[in-house]
């Protein structure tokens, strides 16, 4: 009969490297569907709970990838699981990833203990990094390793609705509580970290005293920071064919411009991507005179003669759009001294002191996103790149909705951010910078980022795909587990990877208070909702680009 001390439910019938199979015993030997054990009720062989396989002193923990009935030789029901090995549990009581002495047939499997999983699972709670409960066993709570989960990069995986904006902001505030200490940087495309100018609710996720919630617009990241690169993507045209003479052109011109405006700063050593300001109007300027030269008293025209009409048009549109202002006509960021204040702002530590700095991105134009996700990124890196006391301020940055501007493919305008992001995946580490990507569309995001990533949150995804895709990311001990990621309920994720001693499925900890990306109440609001709204704001709002 199985209790509390006696665990035994089944033995070993089939053993590989990557799975066993076990025969569980027959309702005559004490098979129960269901039994309390330290007070929990423990459903014997439910999908993604863990047992404990037994011999010669050998103690192997696997999860239950699935569980089935057939009849046997004499026609008897018996009933079968197969488990997917994860670890070793060692003599005092510690785990070990990977199994070295494979059980053979016969070996007995048992039923594991709260108490057994809650030593498994405090395996990190010095830290006190806690992030929800264990699913099949809500008594025992999830700590995650914050060295690997911060240091060693993570990706929080999953389908619009399955709760990734919720595991983020729950995520942060258990870290805000364990490491007050904490240099945390968001990028929030859609508002959901931050106040919304429209709606005087909304309010942060996170304590007042700890967070800054900065827009685009007034962070002013100023196009003088672009790389040579991301400035060729931003002003040029690669399908003009004119596009290799105005590549060369804006080259020297920019070194002229940046060498010009900064002899006072005694710098010396000037390239095309030194953070240094070049005045914008003065390229035009340059490139206008360039597109006008002619020789001969104006008779002949030069190499360069009619060359930059294309690229005139396309600058002097941005220059004159209202929306790119907090990137081409910087009202604060108007100098080379300005940059200190900008890496002050930008890492928490400007006018008011936060460990957590949202850059709202709501209102940034859909075409230059991609530039901007670049400068931040590249910001983050060149901060501790060039600190030399980086490991002792080490920086997070949390990409949200990544796969909008960290594509998987070779997409024109996209390069600047794909380089920048993929520097700070392969090279971040080294310099106290980690990132987390936060993507609904894991197939569509960049192979390089998510090859980096140490640690996966996969909250419920259908689309097939992904599935397939996310499946060969993680450790083939992860595989079994990952085989239940349709029917996660929202607000539930599997965590593989090294921030967790072993898979686990859990439910992520309720954030308090939430993020202002609540499901809309369609039913609700067409029964009893207004029947009026405010068209005149919402235009205003629209001319003004402003939400």
């Amino acid at each position: 009969m199985i209790s509390e001390k006696n665990t035994l439910i089944g033995h070993i019938v089939e053993a590989s490297g990557s799975n066993f199979v076990a025969q569980l015993i027959s309702e005559e030997e004490g098979f129960v569907p269901e039994l309390t054990i330290d007070g929990h009720n423990v459903r014997i062989g439910q999908l993604g709970s863990y047992l404990m396989v037994r011999q010669s002193g050998i103690f192997v923990l696997v999860i239950v990838e699935s569980m089935w009935q057939e009849l046997d030789a004499e026609g008897e029901l018996i009933r079968m699981l197969r488990v997917n090995p994860l670890g070793e549990i060692t003599a005092k009581g510690g785990f070990d990833r990977g199994v070295a002495h494979f059980p053979t047939t016969g070996a007995e499997i048992h039923l594991v203990t709260a108490a057994t999983l809650e030593v498994l699972f405090s395996k990190y709670s010095a830290a006190d990094f806690k992030v929800g409960k264990l699913s099949t066993m809500d008594a025992v709570d999830v700590y995650l390793d914050p060295d690997a989960f911060f240091g060693r990069h993570a990706a929080i995986l999953g389908q619009s609705g399955s709760g990734k904006s919720w595991s983020v902001t729950s995520f942060i505030q258990s870290t805000l509580r364990s490491m007050p200490n904490a240099h945390i940087i968001i990028l929030d495309l859609h508002g959901e970290y931050g106040t919304k100018d429209w709606d005087p609710s909304s309010s942060p996720p996170f304590p007042d005293d700890k967070v800054r919630c900065v827009k685009a617009a007034d962070l002013e990241i100023p196009y003088w920071l672009l790389t040579y690169e991301e400035l060729v993507e931003l002003l040029i045209d690669t399908d003009d064919p004119n596009s290799s003479v105005q590549i060369a052109f804006i080259r020297g011109a920019l070194l002229e411009l940046k060498r010009e405006a900064n002899e006072h700063l005694n710098l010396g050593y000037i390239t095309v991507d030194s953070p240094i300001y070049f005045s914008l109007e003065e390229l035009y300027k340059r490139i206008r005179a360039a597109n006008e030269t002619t020789a001969d008293f104006g008779k002949t025209k030069t190499a360069l003669t009619g060359k930059f009409d294309q690229m005139m048009v396309r600058l002097l549109s941005r220059m004159n759009d209202t929306r790119y202002n907090f990137l081409l006509k910087p009202e604060k960021r108007n100098s080379s001294e300005s940059l200190p204040g900008l890496m002050r702002d930008f890492v928490g530590l400007g006018e008011k002191n936060a460990k957590v700095t949202v850059l709202d991105l709501s209102a940034v134009p859909f075409d230059v996103q991609p530039v901007v996700t670049a400068q931040i990124a590249r910001l983050a890196f060149e901060f501790n790149f060039w600190n030399p006391q980086c490991r002792e301020f080490p920086l997070f940055v949390v990409a949200e909705e990544a796969h909008s501007y960290i594509p998987r493919g070779h997409e024109s305008g996209y390069q600047g951010a794909k380089h920048s992001f993929e520097r700070i995946a392969k090279a971040g580490r080294k310099y106290a910078v980690g990132l987390c990507v936060v993507s609904q569309r894991p197939k569509e995001l960049s192979e390089t980022v998510l090859s980096q990533c140490s640690s996966f949150i996969c909250l419920r995804i259908t689309n097939p795909d992904d599935q397939e895709y996310v499946r060969a990311l993680v450790p083939d001990s992860a595989h079994g587990i990952l085989e239940s990621l349709t029917s996660l309920s929202q607000g539930e994720a599997i965590a593989v990877g090294e921030a967790v001693p072993t898979p686990v499925r859990f439910r992520v900890t309720m954030p308090d208070p939430p993020p202002n990306a609540q499901d809309i109440e369609y039913a609700g609001m067409w029964s009893r909702g207004p029947e009026e709204t405010d068209v005149e704001h919402i235009v205003e709002c629209w001319r003004r680009q402003r939400r």
